[in-house]
Formats: structure tokens, C-alpha cells, sequence
């Protein structure tokens, strides 16, 4: 591929950044319609992993991308997709990924964003996902009728940026902070797109939860977040909190070897070892409650899992939560789980072992030295009464 040069200032990461993708496939996110397929899919927006780039290889249809790419248009109007969010939520942000498209990147990209019901969303007829395709006619007849371009407009026309390595990234932040089902990617006029990330938290109605149902406080599906974290060299903590078993070690947590591992290993008299240094993410529960048990995978960490780990718990409100620094404060910690031996590729369970039996918003999983965990899961009760300010 021909490198065009095109010096951009590398767009620092954003805070939003760190929050769950609601249209991860991971997550059930899906792409109901697109207007064009020609040289690749559109459902390779929504894959996990990064962007692939396979030098001299070609199909039918011209050279193969990991992304979305439409044609080059030659009639009148733009491309667009709709695409169902895995997770209902609350968007603040987007990362408009075009890894790899240099000289075929799309030039702008807008959101809309509705929320469908499900006599809605079943409107639009059974997407045909096919490289080399378009839209039909008769398609496009019964998905205008959903007149999702007067959709309300949560990110407007806004320049992406070349596939370079640094300068692939575009983020941007929405204009609302309401609940959606779906979003209207548009891209202006055509052109290539390798991920799309479309961070934020779910909302569910809390009000139809009732205070006896136990259920996982952190996951995903239930609005739980990651916040902080002090390293993600390999994985990034915000997979804990994802749905199902890790498949493999990527989808985890997992940070690099501290440097100030001592020369020689010594261990207490539980197995646990004597080290300075630890790694720790911070976690908002989707709802603040009272932690009855509690899941620690390391599923796929074999040789690399944590020797220990360790959690804390407080009780805070939002305004705070929004601040940095939560995970390195001394003082609003308290124990929730003590420091417990890990083992390889393994589910750990606890219940007597939990220490503080108070309501919390927010934890703090702190693991020593380094090393690996697939999932976390904090089952409790929601805690009605509202966090004192």
C-alpha cells in the first residue's frame, strides 16, 4: 500500500475511553443494516480485537481490510449503518478506529441515536452480511420508514483522522448523556473504518429490581464500569466485568512483571508471597449494595496468574466517583475480601471469607505482585438508600 505521509498531532486517550463498549460483539452488539459491503463488512466494527493487516492479499472485490469499506460512491448521498447496542446505555463517547485505511480512510463520521422497540427493530428486513454488496432498493424502502436520519444527532459531522499508527484513533465525546438501544454510524461520503467503540454504561431499571434478588453488582449488563487501574500492559481490567468465561488470555486483565520483584521469592506461613509492589484497578458497581459472594477467575492464566489478591470496598457518590486517584486514596478503603492465595486457570469462590458486610458503590481488586485474572463477580443485593454526600 502507497504510505501517504499526512503529519497529525496523536490524540491523547480520552477518560470516556476507559468505559465499556456497548456494541462489543462480546457484549451482543450487532449491525442490522448497512448501505454498502463492497470491499468488507460491516460487522467487523464491532470485533474485539484490534485491526488486522494481511500485506498482498486480495479478494474478488479488491484488497481485503479488517474493517468496514464501502465503494467509491458515484451516485448521489453518503453511507450509513445501524447497528443494535449490545447493552442498552448511556453513550459518552466514541472511538472512530481506521487502523490500516490510509488512502481509503472515511474522510468525516456523525452518531445518531434512538431508542427502538422490538416491533421496531424488527422492521428491518434479515441483513445479508456480503462483501461485495449493496443495499437493495426494496431494503432501503423498509429501513427509511424507521426515518432514523432525523434520529437525534449525539455526535456531529465530525474529521476522522489516516490509518497510521498514530494517528488512527478519533474520539469523540456525545452531546448526551440519554439511555439508547441504537446508534446511525454515518460516514461522509464513503471510505474505510476498521473499528468502531462506542463507550459508555448500561442502565437498567432499577426500580423492577427487587431488594432480595441476588445478582452480579460489577457485570457489564448491570452498569458496573471500570474507572482506574494502575497497569494494563496485556489486557485491559474492563474485561473482568464482561459476560461469560475469558476465551482465552486476552480477554482479561493483565499487566506486565513489576520491576521491583524481589531477587529472591519468600513466602508468610499461608503460601502468600512477601512483596512490596501490587497491581489494582477500581471498579463502580452498576448499583451500590451489600457483597454476599464473591468469583475470582483466572481462567487461561497458567503461568502467569496473580500469587494473591485482595479487595476493597466504599461507599461513595457520584460526584466523587468522577474524580481520578480513587485507587491510590488511603482512607476509604475498607477490606472487603483479605488478601487471598491464588491458583492457575482456576475459579476461586468466597463467601465466609468476606469481611465487611456494609453497602458499597465502588471496589478496589488488588492484585500482587502482577500477573493475570480473567473475571470478577460480586453477587450481593442492591442497597435502596441512597450514598451519603
Amino acid at each position: 500500500m502507497a504510505q501517504r505521509q499526512i503529519q497529525l498531532p496523536t490524540q491523547e486517550k480520552p477518560k470516556f475511553a476507559e468505559l465499556n463498549n456497548l456494541i462489543s460483539e462480546k457484549l451482543g452488539g450487532k449491525v442490522l443494516f448497512a448501505t454498502d459491503d463492497w470491499f468488507a463488512v460491516a460487522e467487523n466494527l464491532l470485533k474485539e480485537s484490534d485491526a488486522e493487516w494481511r500485506e498482498g492479499v486480495f479478494t474478488e472485490c479488491g484488497k481485503w481490510m479488517d474493517g468496514w469499506e464501502t465503494r467509491r460512491k458515484r451516485i448521489p448521498g453518503h453511507d450509513w449503518c445501524i447497528i443494535k447496542l449490545g447493552v442498552p446505555g448511556v453513550i459518552e463517547g466514541i472511538d472512530a478506529d481506521t487502523s490500516h485505511f490510509t488512502g481509503n480512510f472515511v474522510p468525516r463520521v456523525s452518531v445518531q441515536a434512538a431508542v427502538l422497540s422490538q416491533e421496531e427493530e424488527s422492521s428491518i428486513p434479515e441483513r445479508r452480511s456480503e462483501m461485495g454488496s449493496a443495499a437493495c432498493e426494496d431494503v432501503m424502502t423498509k429501513v427509511g420508514l424507521l426515518k432514523s436520519e432525523k434520529w437525534e444527532v449525539i455526535i456531529p459531522m465530525t474529521e476522522a483522522r489516516p490509518g497510521y499508527q498514530d494517528t488512527c484513533h478519533t474520539y469523540i465525546p456525545t452531546r448526551s448523556r440519554k439511555r439508547w438501544t441504537h446508534i446511525r454510524l454515518n460516514v461522509y461520503p464513503d471510505g474505510g473504518i476498521a473499528r468502531l467503540r462506542v463507550f459508555g454504561s448500561a442502565t437498567p431499571d432499577w426500580s423492577q429490581v427487587s431488594p432480595n434478588q441476588l445478582l452480579d453488582l460489577a457485570a457489564v449488563s448491570n452498569g458496573g464500569v471500570c474507572l482506574e487501574y494502575s497497569d494494563a500492559h496485556y489486557g485491559h481490567p474492563r474485561n473482568l466485568i464482561s459476560p461469560g468465561r475469558g476465551i482465552n488470555m486476552g480477554d482479561g486483565w493483565e499487566t506486565a512483571r513489576r520491576l521491583d520483584r524481589p531477587p529472591i521469592l519468600i513466602a508468610d506461613a499461608k503460601g502468600v508471597l512477601q512483596v512490596s509492589g501490587c497491581e489494582w484497578t477500581v471498579l463502580r458497581l452498576g448499583h451500590p449494595g451489600r457483597i454476599t459472594r464473591i468469583e475470582i477467575d483466572t481462567n487461561h492464566f497458567k503461568g502467569n496468574f496473580p500469587d494473591s489478591c485482595r479487595i476493597d470496598g466504599t461507599l461513595i457518590d457520584n460526584k466523587r466517583s468522577s474524580e481520578d486517584n480513587l485507587g491510590t486514596s488511603t482512607r476509604i478503603w475498607k477490606t472487603l475480601l483479605p488478601t487471598q492465595k491464588m491458583k492457575a486457570h482456576m475459579r476461586h469462590f468466597y463467601e465466609k471469607e468476606i469481611e465487611c458486610k456494609q453497602p458499597v458503590s465502588h471496589v478496589r481488586i488488588v492484585m500482587a505482585p502482577d500477573g493475570g485474572i480473567s473475571r470478577v463477580r460480586l453477587f450481593g443485593y442492591i442497597h435502596k438508600v441512597k450514598p451519603k454526600l
